[in-house]
């Protein structure tokens, strides 16, 4: 009987995937739509996301341009912008919002290579929890030959080092991405 790969390569890839939502939500000093990801507006008595009561579009490298897909939530989307924790400053002519994208300064950038940097290791630490889970259930099978035994915790090693290499390489990207002016 040998030990089933699938459940562990979904759950760590799951890891990544979490970490690159986060990191695409972390402003750069480009304009990004993704950066508007979590913020939420009031749409008729319900806290809608800014997605999906507007279209989002980059007109220009660090100008984003929001369309209400109707105009009564124009005032709800600045109110939203305006309470995040994003810092930026909406300007609106009764149709549209626009959201320029400052420059960021030297500190700033350390900051967020410092965010992008403890974002990875909550999803290191992610993928060894699936670890720990993964080698817990080989060694509980009493059923399973120590070769096999010995096999599996390989292979779940291996499987590890892979994805916080896959892990390292997305905050890599993202830091560098951070750092140019």
């Amino acid at each position: 009987m040998t030990f089933e790969l699938t459940d562990t390569k979904n759950r760590m890839h799951g890891a990544q995937e979490a970490l690159q939502r986060e990191l695409g939500s972390i402003r750069t000093g480009r304009a990004n739509p993704r950066i508007l990801d979590r913020i939420e507006v009031e749409y008729y008595g319900a806290m809608t996301p800014l997605n999906q009561v507007a279209s989002i579009s980059v007109p220009e490298a660090r100008i984003l341009l929001i369309t209400p897909f109707d105009k009564s939530v124009l005032e709800e989307i600045i109110r939203a912008i305006n309470m995040s924790d994003l810092g930026l400053n909406p300007s609106s002519d009764g149709n549209i919002v626009r959201l320029a994208i400052p420059q960021m300064t030297e500190e700033g950038r350390k900051d967020l290579a410092k965010q992008v940097k403890a974002e990875a290791e909550k999803a290191k630490v992610s993928v060894r929890n699936v670890r720990r889970d993964a080698m817990d259930s080989v060694k509980k099978d009493k059923e399973m030959p120590e070769d096999d035994v010995r096999k599996a915790e390989n292979d779940i090693q291996k499987l590890t080092d892979d994805n916080i290499k896959a892990i390292d390489a997305i905050a890599a990207d993202k830091e560098k991405e951070l750092l140019n002016i």
